[in-house]
């Protein structure tokens, strides 16, 4: 479903899995700049969305997920995952509950999939899981504001739902902002009250600043929490068992994920950004070849930054080294510590 966001004026479509909604309206720039003062918006209607209705929705996805969920208050956002039995993570999402129902998004292309397991899963629980992507519309905005104890209905005509992000920033004016949810058939009506409109491009400089992974673009199929930050996130150390939670337990008491996601500081002299998935390698002494220690995924051009991308490289690689990206040197800055244990082990004794 194309956006219908698309015919604003300026707008240019993003490409690939994205390509429903507008990459930038002009000038990607200037739209970044607008977000970082707390000002526009960003259409993500190319997102899934899905709702679980019914008796037991908290507490059966409290059992199925990564995340604390049994008594989540009405409009208190969250994110959780869905793991594989060995611990690799398959599903990420973003939501929050009404009192009735919980309402959720997922990476464009992705809520099918997640319907389908969580329907799977239901056995004798009191719950209905269906594909709402077609009745809500996600939206994003910086703006800041302080959560409340209720929030308006998720359902087909209701008022905009408000999720506030959790994570703190650690960039002045550059903050996780909030998620909207709006019925799809008053999209333009938002976009009029929300506006300027800014584009998906200057959403991921920012995104990507924020050391933020996106699923499926900074992630791989053996991708574990622990390598991402999501451990705090999406989470949660103390709330019973789940799938693949003997992975994420393991490796967090050793305290030494096997890889580590890393904000990349690209070379700004030639304009290129590398691919997703293309090769992060060590270069070798004395103009050796390069060794292969991971990947890069998402990228962009910051405003204040430059070229920055997020990476997922080996643990064991030298958080002072410089890295090389087909040809393009790369400067790490630590998002995922190498050497978590030696800070939870204390805790642990």
């Amino acid at each position: 479903m194309p956006s219908p966001l698309l015919t604003l004026p300026g707008a240019v479509a993003a490409e690939g899995v994205d390509a429903e909604v507008a990459a930038h309206y002009g000038s990607f720039n200037v739209e970044q700049r607008t977000l970082a003062a707390g000002d526009g918006f960003v259409d993500l209607s190319h997102r899934g969305v899905f709702r679980v209705t019914g008796p037991d929705r908290l507490t059966y996805l409290h059992a199925m997920t990564t995340q604390h969920l049994e008594r989540l208050q009405p409009g208190v956002p969250t994110e959780a995952l869905v793991l594989s039995p060995q611990g690799h993570v398959e599903h990420h999402f973003r939501g929050v509950d009404d009192g009735e129902t919980f309402t959720g998004h997922v990476e464009p292309g992705r809520v099918a999939a997640l319907v389908e397991f969580l329907d799977r899963m239901r056995f004798m629980m009191r719950v209905e899981v269906t594909d709402a992507t077609a009745d809500l519309a996600v939206a994003w905005r910086p703006s800041l504001v302080e959560q409340v104890a209720q929030q308006p209905s998720s359902r087909p005509g209701s008022p905009v739902v408000e999720q506030v992000a959790q994570q703190p920033s650690s960039r002045p004016g550059e903050g996780p902002g909030k998620y909207d949810l709006i019925p799809r058939d008053q999209l333009e009506k938002y976009a009029a009250a929300a506006g300027p409109a800014c584009g998906l491009w200057a959403f991921e400089a920012l995104r990507i600043a924020r050391g933020e992974p996106r699923f499926g673009v900074d992630t791989d199929h053996r991708t574990i929490p622990n390598e991402m930050g999501w451990v705090g996130p999406a989470v949660h150390l103390d709330k019973g068992c789940y799938r693949g939670q003997e992975t994420v337990a393991r490796v967090h008491t050793l305290g030494r994920p096997p890889r580590r996601l890393v904000l990349l500081h690209l070379d700004g002299s030639e304009n290129a950004l590398p691919r997703p998935g293309e090769t992060v390698t060590l270069p070798g002494p004395g103009g050796a070849p390069g060794k292969p220690v991971g990947f890069v995924g998402s990228s962009a051009r910051h405003h204040e930054l430059g070229p920055i991308a997020l990476g997922l490289v080996k643990r064991n690689v030298s958080v002072e080294s410089q890295l090389d990206i087909a040809g393009m040197p790369a400067a790490q800055e630590v998002l995922v510590d190498p050497e978590v244990g030696l800070h939870v082990r204390p805790r642990l004794g």
